[in-house]
């Protein structure tokens, strides 16, 4: 039972997460794997899926704008 119930706290904890951290996240986990995005000095120079999740990021940090 023990195993269930960690299942389901880090369901809530993702439920709760910030739009701005989940999209860091999502381009963090993706950089860190992708053959394009790990040699790149910025995260504009990595591959295309990258940039549109940097992208993504930049929009949830600005808080939506532009």
């Amino acid at each position: 039972m023990t195993g269930q119930r960690g299942t389901r706290v880090r369901a809530a904890v993702r439920q709760a997460e910030l739009p701005m951290l989940r999209a860091y996240r999502l381009w963090f986990e993706h950089a860190r794997k992708c053959v394009g995005c790990k040699p790149a000095r910025r995260a504009m120079d990595g591959c295309e899926t990258g940039q549109e999740l940097w992208g993504a990021y930049r929009q949830a940090y600005d808080g939506g704008a532009g």
